[in-house]
């Protein structure tokens, strides 16, 4: 198969006129020729920190603080997880599924509360077994990282851990290195104090880091550890937001969407907020929704390049909100939204 028009190319989306050519998920050719239309195509997102099993409870909690919302083992989130049975939490995760592959999601990364129930309760959602009729077997992959109980890596592709001044993950990330998995850890988020115990672990990213510090910033830069910002979900919990012009210069940064309860998961969404709230390039961020996320997860894809995954979004450039923009990148990720969305090739 192919589609047509005009192709954001390669890691800096240079704009050219052509076709891409996908065959067997592959991206075999990128032909530079005449197209009639005025498609925009560009990288499937790549959602690089997610909790969708609080799909269940979407704006549950209002006013309430971080620790109050989501902090294990009974922030509210916690609770409405336990109190929920396994099928809705699975309809409503399939649903948000759908709603993530609408805006151009082609992959994300999970933190699955619930050890190896939950991550199981998971993979029913994206085969489509979840009772409900109107959700059909989804195309969008996921990096499952578990989380509470070692047990978890025989089932996911990696562990998810809570922050470090929860618990000792000291046996979880020998595990997961010696299984070969990833390793994530939030740290960061309401204050400082869980950072550095964090990057002692060696993780192979970080999530959120509003409070990093200058010699944070040295160590991520030492090690090369990546980091994944969440910057409407911060906002909302009330505990500030991330240096992403800082961390950017640092190290590897892409965005999340956190969670469903707080956020829509809308990489549209995040783009936009992250571009207007940070001194960072249109191209920076669009680069930390697709390819660096992808490079978090060790993916081949959020690039349009021979040989990577052909995991695509087709944008109507000619829709009333897209047409006469002067700058393509700018204007997606400032201004693009669902409605723009012609056609999501995963």
């Amino acid at each position: 198969m192919h589609v047509e028009g005009t192709i954001l190319r390669g890691p800096d989306f240079t704009p050219v006129e052509g076709r891409v050519v996908v065959a067997d998920g592959e991206i075999v050719a990128i032909e530079e020729t005449e197209t009639d239309g005025d498609d925009v195509i560009c990288p499937a997102f790549v959602n690089a920190h997610t909790h969708i099993g609080d799909s269940i409870a979407k704006e549950a909690g209002g006013g309430l603080s971080l620790d109050e919302l989501v902090a294990p083992p009974d922030g509210l989130k916690h609770r409405l997880l336990r109190a929920a049975d396994r099928e809705e939490t699975v309809a409503a995760m399939a649903r948000s599924l759908r709603y993530m592959e609408s805006t151009g999601t082609g992959t994300f990364l999970e933190f699955r509360e619930g050890g190896v129930a939950g991550v199981e309760a998971l993979r029913d959602a994206l085969a489509g077994a979840s009772g409900a009729e109107s959700v059909g077997e989804r195309d969008i992959d996921a990096v499952i990282l578990g989380r509470e109980e070692e047990a978890v890596l025989e089932v996911a592709d990696g562990f998810g851990a809570s922050g470090a001044r929860d618990a000792d993950f000291d046996a979880e990330r020998n595990a997961t290195r010696n299984a070969g998995k990833l390793f994530g850890i939030h740290a960061g988020e309401r204050d400082d104090l869980d950072i550095n115990p964090a990057l002692d672990l060696d993780p192979d990213f970080l999530v959120h880091m509003v409070h990093a510090g200058e010699l944070h910033l040295e160590r991520l830069a030492d090690r090369d550890t990546p980091v994944v910002v969440c910057p409407r979900s911060n906002l909302v919990t009330n505990v500030g937001v991330p240096p992403i012009r800082e961390l950017a210069d640092r190290t590897t940064v892409a965005l999340g969407t956190d969670n469903v309860m707080l956020n829509s998961p809308s990489m549209f969404r995040e783009m936009e907020f992250a571009a207007k709230l940070a001194d960072v390039s249109a191209r920076d961020v669009l680069r930390m929704a697709t390819v660096n996320g992808a490079e978090i997860a060790g993916l081949n894809r959020g690039t349009i390049k021979e040989g990577a995954d052909g995991k695509l979004l087709v944008l109507d450039g000619a829709s009333d909100n897209l047409a006469g923009a002067e700058d393509l990148v700018r204007a997606i990720v400032r201004r693009a939204g669902e409605a723009d969305v012609k056609r999501v090739v995963l």
